[in-house]
């Protein structure tokens, strides 16, 4: 009998995450709605994919040897993957997060060993002077000596972390990708995926998503809203106009609404980033019919949102 062998740690168990199609929450008619359920990863969400190419692209070079200290300014899912990584490998992580993410997110950090830096925020709200805020407390750890930053907002090793899904996806869907849409914070998932969907020829549209309630990219203007990990209130240097098709928005309502729709008729229980991501997905679809195949990605698992209101309000 064959035996799948086992894996020599939890970060060979990043990636190779399951591709599902959606059907009760897509309108009859509407294009085929695909979503990678990125929360098979170990800490639940795509953000393991870039730490782990972040921390190995950094020990190749040099840059991160032992002994050293790892920093970043996260919203929580960065942290929790770069916390997982780096307790694997054996070196002190400090991340700078908020009150504004979730709590689980937080403990999760600190479960995994890391040293949290909290910076309050103004009524739980995200807002762009919070990130600037968190940027200020982070520049105190990186002036620091033995410090490494992740800088998962400029480091191109984040584009090859997800480079790795869109392989997978061309594998899961022989028939092609019409449209990829991918909410954007950093632009490295969306970004990592375009490139590498462009070098093996796919036709593939590529659409960027952001909240309504902070469109900087399609307006250059920010604000407050409670999608967390996305609508960063600045252009991420990530994301090229070359990279993208087209920009949309969907209202955080219309986001949260999705979130328990996918819960409660399709068995995939999602935080609001996914709702978002499948609401523009469906869209896409109503308005290319029924030949057509969207793809968008399930950016972390529901678990990390249970003490908050997503699914009660």
């Amino acid at each position: 009998m064959n035996e799948t062998p086992a894996r020599p740690s939890a970060l060979r168990a990043i990636g190779n995450t399951p591709l599902i199609r959606l059907s009760s929450v897509v309108p009859a008619g509407a294009a085929h709605v695909f979503l990678k359920l990125e929360y098979y990863n170990p800490t639940g969400s795509y953000k393991d994919r870039m730490a782990l190419s972040v921390i190995e692209g950094a020990e190749r070079r040099g840059a991160l040897i032992p002994g050293m200290r790892v920093v970043e300014y996260t919203g929580g899912s960065t942290g929790c993957a770069l916390a997982m990584v780096c307790a694997v490998k054996g070196y002190r992580f400090t991340p700078v997060s908020s009150d504004a993410f979730a709590r689980e997110k937080l403990e999760s950090m600190r479960a995994l060993g890391a040293d949290l830096i909290l910076v309050r925020s103004e009524g739980g709200r995200i807002t762009p002077e919070l990130f600037d805020r968190m940027k200020a407390e982070l520049a105190r750890e990186t002036c620091q000596p033995g410090v490494f930053w992740a800088d998962q907002f400029n480091n191109a090793d984040v584009l090859t972390g997800y480079m790795a899904m869109a392989d997978e996806l061309l594998r899961e869907l022989p028939g092609g990708i019409t449209v990829f849409c991918g909410a954007v914070g950093s632009g490295g998932m969306l970004v990592g995926v375009s490139r590498a969907l462009k070098a093996a020829c796919s036709p593939a549209r590529i659409v960027a998503l952001e909240p309504a309630e902070s469109p900087f990219i399609s307006t250059g203007r920010g604000g407050a809203h409670r999608v967390e990990g996305v609508g960063v209130g600045f252009l991420p240097p990530h994301l090229q106009p070359g990279d993208i098709d087209e920009i949309r928005a969907v209202p955080e309502a219309t986001a949260r609404d999705m979130a328990k729709g996918l819960a409660r008729e399709e068995g995939v229980l999602a935080g609001t980033s996914t709702g978002l991501n499948v609401a523009a997905a469906i869209q896409l679809a109503k308005e290319l019919g029924p030949d057509a195949n969207v793809v968008t990605v399930a950016c972390d698992s529901g678990l990390k949102y249970l003490a908050g209101d997503l699914y009660t309000a």
